[in-house]
């Protein structure tokens, strides 16, 4: 098996963009609270991130007051 291309879509759908608009909290503030910069927020907001650590993922989850499912969803 060869390894994804750097480009190559992951099949998975960050709804950070939907979350924040029906919390009413923007990008700047979701950073301070989970203390991950505003430019590795973007990456995961536009479906760029390859990775990210549970710590990150539960840190937003808790802020956001969501599940990881209602977070990453399957873009298939």
């Amino acid at each position: 098996m060869t390894p994804p291309d750097e480009d190559e879509l992951t099949g998975i759908h960050c709804r950070l963009d939907e979350l924040l608009a029906e919390r009413g909290m923007t990008l700047t503030r979701l950073s301070e609270l989970v203390g991950v910069s505003i430019v590795n927020l973007s990456v995961l907001k536009n479906d760029r991130a390859r990775a990210i650590r549970y710590s990150t993922l539960s840190a937003i989850c808790r802020a956001l007051d969501c599940e990881v499912g209602e977070l990453l969803v399957r873009a298939d």
